[in-house]
């Protein structure tokens, strides 16, 4: 059992504020008069301590209270010029923004779970003991805002009203890391107080870049406290560090559920998508993937778009399995997206109107960008995630330098697509009625299985294979991926299991209304079936899983005899 608020509160400890006169001190000290009328809104006591504590131990030269307001908003694109962690581009309210060429992906050598003595921990997991992880966080995060800025911003995991949303602050010295949040999730400032008092927590999430220099790389470092579900990110760029409401505020979801929930929640890395059927019907699916293998392709088949990578669901009272998307927006691979498979994302990337982040992909002298596999002619010259970059250019290896990183990323608002589900801001959910599992098995898995029962479902889930992909750094091989979440799985991976097997044979879901579930693999080669094209996919894109959802949303005759006719 994991037991919340055990132990030393490291920030608290490294900050030293107490009551709440030290932090008037504190705020006094740091913010202008328009910034402390801002936090003045906010009256509870432990988010105002919490924030307090941060600038006490990062001691920036300044605090910015972003309200989500235009105006904010606008401060903080501005900020991120004047830093130079974005640039502008061509297009209207895009820019681009390079990570350290060292850190392209998820650091999972230098990301560690903050523990206590005798507590279960993933055995796929790095973990410290508390005592040491302070003295880490001390020396490395003491003082580390020296000279800029602090952005602190208030955020939801989830629509406002959502019974598993989860409220968040984002501490954050980089000014890129803020603009992202804003897209990628919802500054409900107003709401924020109530929703706190509404759900009994909140999530803390500190990060600084700090010099922004190579040769710190070493030092960086991610710490996650599943106690006080606090996290600490140092010394690095790449989203998936530093953006800590994302994947670091995931795995306390997790805790959260598996330890917290009573059986009635689960938190995934899902898609939620739906398909119109007959009569305007909508059947939603929420599907599991690794990172970079194809959720946002896959949930962009469906008509009514509700998220991409992450999912909360619960137990409605109804006995439906309900889901949000505790995100907002798309944090996508660009790779491959082109106009044959991805023509409502591509509409966004390439015509005004959007708003876009655009992460370690080509830019050209016209401030063009481009990226491996958008079906258009590329130029041959420009600067990339490694410099400048001429077609030909070869590493120290003499391996050829792409024009792009293969996980080079867009960030965008989701409700810019064409497809943008309103269900996707309700704090009611979408009702999900098809789960799906799937990896990137060249050979050995089929293309579509279903599960008899949920236990069977359960156990496709357990089993997924996956070829590593670009999203951790030095990651190789093929690997096993359970339920597409293990990364993210702070505690045994048996509690997590069982409360898959509780949640989903639960006799709280109204038997008419229990997901079907089912394993996918799309990513079959030629060669691994005896071809002789090489490693070419068979089928194109998201084909086979658009065919599929196709027919089980539409009612075609080929349709499983495992789904229910109130779906079918």
């Amino acid at each position: 059992m994991l037991e919340l608020k055990a132990g030393i509160d490291i920030l608290s400890e490294i900050g030293g504020v107490k009551t709440e006169d030290q932090a008037n001190a504190i705020f006094q000290e740091k913010m202008d008069d328009v910034n402390l009328a801002k936090l003045d809104r906010i009256k509870n006591s432990e988010v105002r301590l919490k924030i307090a504590n941060a600038i006490a131990m990062c001691e920036p030269d300044s605090v910015f209270i972003n309200t989500g307001s235009e105006e904010d908003k606008q401060w903080v694109r501005n900020l991120a010029l004047e830093k130079g962690e974005e640039k502008p581009l061509k297009l209207k309210n895009h820019t681009i923004h390079y990570d350290l060429k060292d850190e392209q992906g998820r650091i999972v050598d230098r990301t560690f779970y903050i523990i206590n003595e005798g507590e279960s921990v993933s055995a796929l997991a790095n973990k410290k003991l508390r005592d040491e992880a302070l003295v880490d966080v001390r020396e490395k995060m003491t003082g580390i805002m020296k000279g800029m800025p602090m952005v602190v911003g208030f955020y939801m995991r989830g629509p406002v009203g959502a019974p598993v949303s989860n409220p968040a602050l984002e501490i954050t010295s980089s000014a890129y890391v803020c603009h992202s949040a804003e897209l990628l999730y919802r500054n409900v400032f107003e709401d924020f107080e109530r929703e706190v008092e509404r759900l009994g927590h909140f999530f803390t999430n500190v990060h600084s870049e700090g010099a922004n220099r190579l040769e710190d790389l070493p030092n960086a470092r991610v710490y996650m406290d599943r106690s006080w579900w606090t996290t600490f990110s140092m010394f690095c760029t790449y989203a998936g560090n530093t953006l800590l409401m994302k994947k670091g505020n995931h795995r306390f979801a997790v805790d959260k559920s598996v330890y917290y929930g009573k059986d009635r929640e689960v938190s995934e890395h899902m898609f939620i998508t739906g398909l119109r059927g007959p009569g305007g019907r909508v059947t939603f699916f929420a599907g599991a993937a690794p990172s970079g293998c194809g959720k946002t392709t896959t949930a962009m088949v469906g008509t009514d778009f509700v998220g991409d990578d992450l999912a909360q669901m619960w137990i409605a009272d109804d006995g439906t399995v309900r889901a949000i998307n505790p995100e907002a927006g798309i944090f996508g691979i660009v790779q491959d997206v082109n106009e044959e498979g991805d023509p409502l994302l591509m509409k966004l990337l390439r015509q005004e109107g959007t708003e876009v982040i655009w992460s370690n992909v080509l830019i050209d002298d016209d401030l063009k960008p481009h990226w491996a596999g958008n079906g258009e002619e590329h130029a041959k010259e420009g600067f990339n995630f490694q410099g400048e970059w001429q077609e030909g250019m070869t590493d120290d290896n003499g391996k050829p330098i792409p024009l792009s990183h293969p996980n080079a990323r867009c960030t965008l608002q989701s409700s810019a697509l064409d497809t943008f589900s309103e269900v996707a801001e309700s704090g009611d959910g979408a009702p999900i009625r098809v789960i799906t599992y799937s990896g990137r098995d060249s050979d050995t898995m089929p293309p579509v299985w279903v599960a008899k029962n949920p236990d069977e479902g359960v156990s496709i889930g357990a089993s997924i294979v996956s070829a590593a992909t670009a999203t951790e750094v030095g990651a190789t091989g093929v690997k096993r991926a359970p339920w597409a979440n293990a990364p993210f799985i702070p505690g045994a991976l048996g509690d997590y299991m069982q409360l898959q097997f509780d949640f989903f044979n639960s006799n709280l879901i109204n038997d008419e209304f229990r997901p079907v579930m089912a394993g996918l693999n799309y990513f079959l080669t030629h060669d691994a079936r005896g071809g002789t094209e090489g490693t070419k996919l068979l089928g194109s894109g998201s084909a086979g899983w658009n065919c599929w959802l196709t027919r089980k949303s539409t009612g075609s005759k080929h349709r499983s005899a495992s789904f229910p006719s109130t779906m079918i």
